[in-house]
């Protein structure tokens, strides 16, 4: 039997800032004006939500924004709650795989949905925005939430999963994590195992390497996104016998000049998020 997706949920954001992801926020380092505790908090107040029995995706996705900004005054898990809302919707539908009740929740994305979710990023004010062309979150919607997505598909890497039916974190993302991966208790429990935490570090630094991070590319430009992309690459490669990464003084250091420079790869933490509560869903719960 696997988790609820409330605890799912719970669990997922737990890890993302009990691990170490350079650039992140974490309880080992805060970063970006932000501490860990504003976002255990988000994840709290956004969590009944994000999991209102029944209730459309765009409005669990504003009343958690609104709950969020509430409590903590300050974005710190849009994306997450963009990428988790159909997830935990397509939860509710036991009799399915989830993968494919996720597919029947983006095909019934309405333009509803996609107001509701234009208000939450309006208030949520993400860093580096901008305006778009076509579908601006500025003005009211005249297409459902996934053909808004899709429209922004080549330049975030959150709306390409609504556009793509989550594909990469299905096919490249989930398998990351070793056999038998299970989300540990949550913050209740202290720090995560060693296991854990490297499992959690290598998913983090695949999906860094593999793509632009989109809050990068749209504060700093494409080519300081692609150097840090490169430098997670590095790191991906390291050997699996080497020591554990925490271990190792340049992975801290690492994290620490990226937060100097105000590098936030918060695209990737929240796809991992995400990635983590799928496994979370389609995984047994630990003993």
């Amino acid at each position: 039997m696997s988790l609820s997706a409330h605890e799912a949920f719970l669990r997922a954001c737990w890890l993302d800032v009990a691990v170490r992801k350079p650039g992140n926020v974490s309880l080992a380092s805060p970063g970006h004006g932000m501490q860990a505790a504003q976002f255990l908090t988000s994840a709290d107040v956004a969590a009944d939500a994000l999991c209102w029995p029944g209730e459309r995706v765009g409005r669990r996705i504003e009343a958690a924004v609104t709950a969020t900004r509430a409590a903590v005054g300050c974005n710190t898990n849009l994306g997450i709650l963009l990428l988790c809302a159909p997830i935990a919707r397509a939860a509710e539908d036991v009799a399915l795989p989830l993968r494919v009740a996720l597919q029947g929740v983006l095909t019934d994305l309405s333009q509803d949905d996609a107001a509701a979710a234009y208000r939450a990023i309006a208030l949520a004010q993400p860093g580096g925005l901008g305006t778009a062309h076509h579908q601006d979150v500025h003005a009211a919607p005249s297409v459902d939430l996934r053909a808004a997505m899709a429209l922004a598909a080549g330049r975030d890497r959150i709306a390409r999963q609504y556009r793509d039916g989550f594909a990469e974190l299905f096919d490249q993302a989930l398998p990351v994590l070793p056999r038998g991966f299970s989300l540990p208790e949550s913050r209740a429990t202290g720090q995560p195992d060693v296991v854990t935490t490297a499992a959690v570090q290598a998913l983090y630094l695949h999906l860094l390497a593999s793509a632009p991070d989109s809050h990068i590319v749209r504060k700093h430009g494409e080519a300081v996104a692609q150097n840090v992309m490169a430098a997670a690459q590095a790191w991906a490669a390291r050997p699996s016998a080497a020591p554990p990464l925490d271990a190792d003084p340049a992975f801290a250091a690492w994290d620490g000049e990226l937060k100097a420079s105000g590098l936030n790869p918060g695209t990737t933490a929240d796809l991992t998020v995400a990635t983590l509560m799928l496994a979370g869903l389609a995984l047994p719960p630990p003993r």
